[in-house]
């Protein structure tokens, strides 16, 4: 996982990568004909995961190059497998897309030792070049100000904390943490509940089933977090099947069937932090584009806004996200 330091520094530089993000994507973007791109990610199971993937296939066919995509099945050894084969293949840029941190970071320098470009999407990397991703900072940061405002700043919350090796997650974890700092009413239930993959949601529904019979009274728990929407999709649905609706639920992606959740009025979805996938994945192709132009002062994060869905908002927000 990336040091405390790179996250400090990625915060650092939000607004100036933000501003410089801007005037790209204003910019006409390059041709990638005779061009061959490589495309590495963790897996795509999960809608955020496939939707950013799917952006980077057709973006390279839009611009005319050639992908050469491989999607590792949610397995660390095949993904490092794969960027064995890439980097073997000699294409004229890589991007790696999500995984672990730690066991990623050794591969991610070995493609930029070999001479080829490497691009990531949600990946804190020193050895990318740029890294396309939403801001996690304020992600984080919204969506735990929203609990805290729902719950009163007051109750007990379950955190979903399974892939803290995951910078992403990492990064909305601590601003969860960050902001609870000025809230000391609200309390993390302990032990911190672990989401997994695959069988995610199935999971989540036995963990919060487990820990609503071990607090049955009302206002024992006042609310479930969790780093991506997969676990609160899990949570949700075993809040409802235990009659707990004063029980709410967070998440971050902003997969559409979270959305209509927090859509409706009666379900304890509550809000979602909910990216733009698809564009994430196009824009780090437009980034590999402009770079292979020529374009070498590109900003190391390129940042693309995501909306946070609450009950208020919920039900405009999916056309805002280009979800039917």
């Amino acid at each position: 996982m990336a040091s405390n330091f790179s996250y400090w520094l990625l915060g650092l530089t939000l607004a100036a990568s933000l501003g410089a993000a801007e005037r790209a994507q204003a910019d006409d973007v390059p041709s990638l004909k005779g061009r061959r791109i490589g495309i590495t990610v963790v897996g795509t199971e999960h809608y955020w995961d496939l939707r950013a993937y799917q952006g980077q296939i057709d973006e390279v066919k839009r611009l005319g190059g050639v992908a050469i995509a491989l999607d590792a099945g949610r397995n660390d050894s095949r993904q490092i497998s794969q960027i064995q084969t890439l980097i073997a293949q000699k294409p004229d840029a890589i991007v790696e897309q999500l995984g672990n941190g730690p066991v990623l970071q050794p591969w991610l320098k070995k493609i930029r030792g070999a001479g080829i470009p490497l691009f990531t999407v949600d990946t804190i990397s020193p050895s990318s070049i740029n890294d396309t991703t939403s801001d996690n900072y304020g992600i984080g940061e919204k969506l735990a100000l929203q609990l805290a405002s729902d719950i009163h700043g007051r109750g007990n919350i379950l955190v979903f904390n399974g892939f803290y090796s995951v910078p992403v997650c990492a990064i909305r974890y601590d601003e969860l943490k960050l902001v609870l700092k000025a809230f000391p009413d609200i309390h993390i239930i302990q032990p911190e509940l672990r989401d997994v993959i695959p069988n995610t949601v199935q999971n989540a529904y036995s963990q919060v089933t487990d820990m609503l019979q071990k607090y049955p009274n009302k206002g024992q728990i006042a609310a479930v977090w969790s780093a991506w929407d997969v676990p609160q999709v899990g949570a949700t649905q075993a809040i409802i099947a235990a009659h707990r609706p004063e029980v709410r639920t967070y998440g971050v992606d902003g997969s559409p069937d979270v959305v209509k959740m927090v859509a409706d009025p009666t379900s304890p979805a509550a809000a979602v932090a909910a990216q733009q996938p698809y564009l994430i994945g196009k824009t780090a192709i437009d980034n590999v584009a402009r770079y292979l132009a020529g374009n070498h002062d590109l900003p190391p994060y390129t940042f693309v806004p995501s909306i946070l869905v609450n009950k208020e908002n919920a039900k405009t927000a999916g056309s805002q996200l280009g979800q039917s």
